[in-house]
């Protein structure tokens, strides 16, 4: 049996009429980066088709599940890290003053074979000396699997100064990486994380720009520190946000991939891009934590559709402090349903051949781009931050958000609709101290909720 597969101005006549008063362009919808998204997409239109896979698969499984564990004392992180890679995590990020000292990191990682499973860190502007800290823990071997994260300039970023000046952290992080290559040739050393710019509210695109522009100021540096070009890329990790409008999430990543083929070629070299996903914090709610989970499920599965080489899924009582043994297990056994049970690794792209998606891509990819050719206009990431060209921009980006929240065009699932009166609490894990001040140099790109203004109106 066939069916009439109808034209798009067919379509257009229906939809018309099913409008009566209201004109067609009134289901057009424009997003913060002042990109179109339009009711319709067909072979008319004239979508160009993208095929963006992840590059390989994680030894056997289609993507790395990597799970977060933070604390101060050496012995309960250890009982966690092992209590996640024994069920079912490939990978661990670690954070907290545990990655203070190589001593406190071994005792950490004792039982973990690191030649099996990555071990990264997150060690915000003291990146460097966790990542010797670590190195000293793998004991040399050269098949270890670290992922050093070293990611100054977001930390800088966020904190709008840095204790030294940010060039001398980036030239150290650089220095570091260059010393530990020979010896751990299975290591990635920098992180290009866009996370910076959407935890402070930023659009899709000009996440993509800090994150391209990121990766360009480490390779920057590593080069100055004697790294090859190629090792230096190839050594970078690319980190993106997800989260529960999953679409927009997905296209990202896949977007991510079109930029990092025309940034490396810039550079004379061609690699993949490895991208490691990890759950929005800006999506949160902490008054009532539970719907939280649905989002985190949503933003999982953009990281899955969309390709990421490594999926990263906060806790679901995340936004009120560190995510005990339950809200890591809740976020762990998330991740094997979409995997094991879902499936959703068993296609390369799922979401190639969609007219909506391929051009939801591109246009990403483009608009990212042209934000990321702003920024080296004006001398590079670091030097845009300096001279506030970003801020504004990201505070422009935040209040199209927060508009369309207040007036209803948005809802926050929990917080500003179907909303719970008889809030069941979850237990959380005391949080980490807040980072020593430092003096400030330019606007910080502070980390926000959306759901936070709603919760305390409603308390």
């Amino acid at each position: 049996m066939s069916f009439h597969a109808p034209t798009p101005l067919e379509w257009r006549e229906a939809a018309q009429k099913a409008l009566k008063d209201r004109p067609i362009e009134s289901l057009m919808h424009l997003d913060a980066d002042q990109l179109v998204t339009r009711p319709l997409y067909a072979a008319a239109t004239g979508v160009q088709p993208i095929f963006a896979p992840r590059p390989s698969d994680s030894e056997g499984r289609a993507w790395d599940l990597r799970t977060l564990v933070e604390g101060d004392d050496p012995e309960a992180v250890n009982a966690a890290v092992l209590t996640d890679l024994q069920e079912g995590a490939a990978s661990v990020v670690l954070k907290g003053r545990v990655l203070a000292d190589s001593t406190a990191l071994g005792r950490a990682l004792e039982g973990v074979a690191l030649e099996l499973a990555p071990v990264a860190l997150d060690a915000g502007i003291d990146g460097s000396d966790a990542a010797d800290a670590l190195a000293v823990a793998a004991k040399g071997s050269p098949r270890a699997q670290l992922r050093f994260h070293m990611d100054p300039v977001s930390a800088f970023a966020q904190a709008g100064g840095s204790p030294r000046p940010v060039e001398d952290h980036l030239a150290q992080a650089a220095e570091t990486a260059a010393r530990h290559a020979g010896v751990y040739p299975e290591a990635s050393f920098f992180m290009a994380s866009g996370r910076a710019a959407h935890e402070a509210g930023g659009s899709a695109a000009q996440e993509l720009a800090f994150a391209a522009a990121s990766a360009v100021a480490h390779a920057k540096a590593a080069v100055a520190a004697g790294m090859p070009v190629e090792a230096a890329l190839t050594g970078t990790v690319v980190g993106l946000s997800v989260d529960a409008e999953y679409f927009d999430s997905l296209a990202k990543l896949r977007a991510m991939r079109l930029i990092w083929s025309s940034l490396t070629k810039a550079f004379g070299v061609e690699t993949p891009a490895v991208i490691e996903a990890r759950s929005s914090r800006r999506m949160l709610s902490a008054r009532d934590p539970w719907p939280n989970l649905l989002r985190l499920t949503a933003a999982g599965f953009a990281g899955a559709v969309g390709g990421a080489d490594a999926v990263l899924l906060d806790g679901f009582t995340r936004a009120s402090g560190r995510s005990d043994a339950f809200a890591r297990r809740q976020a762990r056994n998330t991740q094997l349903v979409l995997m094991e049970e879902a499936n959703l690794g068993r296609v390369d792209d799922p979401a190639a051949g969609s007219w909506y998606l391929d051009a939801r891509t591109r246009d990403l990819a483009e608009a990212g781009w042209a934000e990321f050719q702003m920024i080296e206009a004006e001398g590079g990431l670091v030097e845009a931050l300096k001279g506030s060209v970003i801020q504004p921009r990201i505070a422009r980006a935040r209040a199209v958000r927060e508009a369309a929240l207040a007036n209803g065009a948005a809802q926050i699932i929990g917080v500003t609709k179907y909303v719970d009166a008889d809030v069941r609490s979850a237990p959380v894990e005391a949080t980490e101290a807040a980072p020593s001040a430092v003096e400030r140099v330019c606007e910080p790109l502070t980390s926000i909720r959306f759901a936070a203004a709603f919760e305390e109106a409603g308390q």
